[in-house]
C-alpha cells in the first residue's frame, strides 16, 4: 500500500490529507494549533479519530507518544548514539520495538522490526515537487500507526534541526 503526503503543508497547526495511489483522501492529519504541546489527530475519510499523536510534556529528550481510543500506543525518541544517520527508536506498549532510520529531513527513510522492513519512506518513486510516498510492505501492518511514526519522525527531526 502506498500514500502520498503533500509534504510543504506539514507543520504544526496545519491540516492535510494523505492520499492512497490513486488519489483518494485516505487519512487527514490535523494539526491542533494554541495548544501547550504539539499536538495531531490521524482521522479517517469520514473524520473519526484513528490516532492522537501529542509532545511529553516533562521529558529529558524530546518524545512523541501515540494514542489510540486514550490508551498509549507508542512512545517515539531519537536514539542517543546515532552518529551517522537520523535513528528513532519506536517503543510500542506491547514491549516490542521498532526502529526509524535513514535521511530523515530528505524523506528518505525506513520502518522496521527486528530487521524486517515494514515501511519505505521515499520521494525518490514521485515526481510531484513538495511530495512524499508512505509505501507500507508488509500487508499484516497497520498503515495508521505506520504513518503516524513517520509523522512523528519527521516533526522530531525538524524541531531539533530548528533548536
Amino acid at each position: 500500500m502506498r500514500f502520498l503526503v503533500r509534504d510543504r503543508l506539514l507543520g504544526f497547526g496545519d491540516d492535510y490529507w494523505i492520499e492512497d495511489e490513486h488519489g483518494n483522501k485516505v487519512f487527514l492529519v490535523d494539526g491542533k494549533a494554541m495548544r501547550l504541546r504539539d499536538t495531531f489527530e490521524i482521522k479517517d475519510a469520514h473524520g473519526r479519530v484513528l490516532i492522537d499523536i501529542h509532545q511529553k510534556m516533562f521529558a529529558l529528550r524530546d518524545t512523541m507518544v501515540i494514542e489510540r481510543e486514550g490508551d498509549a500506543l507508542a512512545t517515539i525518541r531519537r536514539k542517543r548514539l546515532s552518529l551517522l544517520r537520523n535513528h528513532y527508536r519506536v517503543a510500542l506498549v506491547d514491549g516490542t520495538e521498532l526502529d526509524v532510520s535513514g535521511k530523515i529531513l530528505d524523506r528518505e527513510f525506513a520502518v522496521e522490526y527486528d530487521g524486517e522492513l515494514l515501511a519505505v519512506i521515499s520521494r525518490r518513486w514521485l515526481h510531484v515537487r513538495e511530495t512524499y510516498g508512505v509505501d507500507v510492505v508488509r500487508d499484516d501492518a497497520d498503515p495508521a500507526l505506520l504513518i503516524a511514526v513517520a509523522v512523528c519522525v519527521i516533526h522530531l527531526a525538524e524541531k531539533e534541526r530548528e533548536d
